[in-house]
């Protein structure tokens, strides 16, 4: 299961079979069950999670009481909360584990430890948080220039395994509807 993470590597980095035997060392496995919160409000945000299988989200309880998912993450994804994780400091976030899931997570200071003793994953971190900036941005371009149906439809468009996979209460918690109105729009686009 491991070779996942290896062939991720290898997208942005070149590390050898012994080189990766290593760096492996610094990361810890977890199985995480259908609903498990990882991360919770309050806690001091400890990892950043990477995952081999299954699907996490990441989310926040809204003034109204209401949790609105911001991100999510499937195969080969990573997950934090980058601000909190960082600074070692309480998050405001929850990450809850949507399926079950296997992850592989990696303190901050031992983050520290593999990029001192292996350079090369500089490079792959910053691949890693260079594209989870640009998704970042699309996702607010997306805000701004669609309307709630139209970003929808992209979402579909763009990722429908995705949108398949993800049950639809949480689609809406992400995309700011009620999951009425997200059955109105998948109505719509059936007829």
């Amino acid at each position: 299961m491991l070779n996942i993470f290896k062939k991720h590597i290898e997208k942005f980095a070149q590390v050898s079979d012994a080189e990766f035997e290593e760096i492996k060392k610094y990361f810890d496995t977890k199985r995480a069950t259908k609903k498990e919160n990882l991360l919770e409000a309050g806690q001091i945000c400890r990892h950043h999670y990477f995952v081999l299988t299954g699907l996490l989200r990441k989310f926040y309880i809204n003034e109204k009481g209401n949790e609105q998912t911001t991100e999510f993450a499937i195969e080969t994804w990573w997950l934090t909360d980058n601000f909190a994780y960082e600074r070692q400091v309480p998050t405001e976030f929850y990450i809850q584990a949507i399926e079950q899931s296997t992850i592989l997570y990696i303190s901050q200071d031992n983050q520290e430890k593999l990029l001192r003793a292996f350079p090369i994953m500089e490079r792959y971190f910053r691949f890693v948080y260079q594209r989870a900036y640009a998704a970042a941005q699309k996702r607010i371009k997306f805000l701004f220039s669609f309307s709630k149906e139209e970003f929808y439809f992209q979402a579909v468009k763009n990722h429908p395994e995705f949108v398949q996979r993800v049950p639809q209460y949480l689609i809406a918690s992400y995309l700011g509807f009620t999951p009425e109105y997200l059955s109105e729009i998948r109505k719509r686009l059936i007829s």
